[in-house]
C-alpha cells in the first residue's frame, strides 16, 4: 500500500504524521507500507488544504503513483470542520481519498502516545483548542528536545508512535477513525 498524507503545512506536520501513519498501517498489518508527506504543492495551511481546487490539483499530479491519499488538517476548535472534510470525500469518491481533522492539533497524538506530567489531565489537554502552545511546545522545552527538527516533533513523535494502541484509545475520534478507515482500503 502506498499512502500520500496531506498535511496543511508539512514543514513542522510530517514529522508526527509520518511516523504515527506508519505506525497505524503496522498496526493494521500493512508494515511494509510505503508513506510519503505531500511536500508539492505546498497547501500553505489549512484554508488551502480545504479548497477542492488544491486537493484535485494534488491528487492529479499524484494519481497512479498511491494508494491512498490522507488528508490531514487540524480542527482548531472549529465544529464544522468535519462537515468540509465529508464534502471534500463526496467530490473524489474513487481515488482513495481519506480526510480527517485532529482532534485540536496533531501535537495531541504526540502527547496521547508520551507519558505526561503527572499534573496534567488528559481530558483537558484532547479538548485544548491550542494544545500545541499550551502543551507541546512547553513539554518539548522540558525534554531538551524542542531545538531539534520540527520543534522536537520529530523525536516525541517517532517515540509516541510506538504507543499506537495508546494514542488510538486516546484519540478514537481522528486516530481511530484513521484506523478503522484504512482497513477498509486495504
Amino acid at each position: 500500500m502506498r499512502v500520500l498524507v496531506i498535511p496543511e503545512d508539512f514543514r513542522k506536520d510530517q514529522y508526527i504524521l509520518k511516523p504515527i501513519v506508519k505506525a497505524l498501517l503496522s498496526d493494521i498489518g500493512k508494515s511494509r507500507a510505503k508513506i510519503e508527506v505531500c511536500k508539492e504543492p505546498l497547501p500553505g495551511g489549512v484554508g488551502e488544504a480545504l479548497k477542492s481546487s488544491r486537493i484535485a490539483d494534488i491528487i492529479e499530479r499524484y494519481r497512479g503513483m498511491v494508494d491512498c491519499f490522507l488528508l490531514v488538517v487540524d480542527r482548531d476548535g472549529n465544529e464544522n470542520r468535519r462537515q468540509r472534510l465529508d464534502d471534500l470525500e463526496g467530490e473524489n469518491p474513487s481515488v482513495g481519498f481519506l480526510a480527517e481533522n485532529a482532534w485540536q492539533e496533531v501535537e495531541a497524538w504526540v502527547l496521547a502516545g508520551l507519558d505526561l506530567p503527572g499534573e496534567w489531565v488528559w481530558k483537558e489537554v484532547r479538548s485544548e483548542p491550542d494544545v500545541k502552545e499550551v502543551y507541546f511546545e512547553p513539554l518539548a522545552k522540558q525534554l531538551h528536545v524542542a531545538e531539534g527538527p520540527g520543534g522536537g516533533r520529530k523525536s516525541l513523535a517517532e517515540k509516541a508512535a510506538r504507543k499506537i494502541a495508546r494514542i488510538i484509545s486516546l484519540c478514537p475520534e481522528d486516530v481511530g477513525s484513521i484506523k478503522t478507515r484504512l482497513e477498509t482500503l486495504s
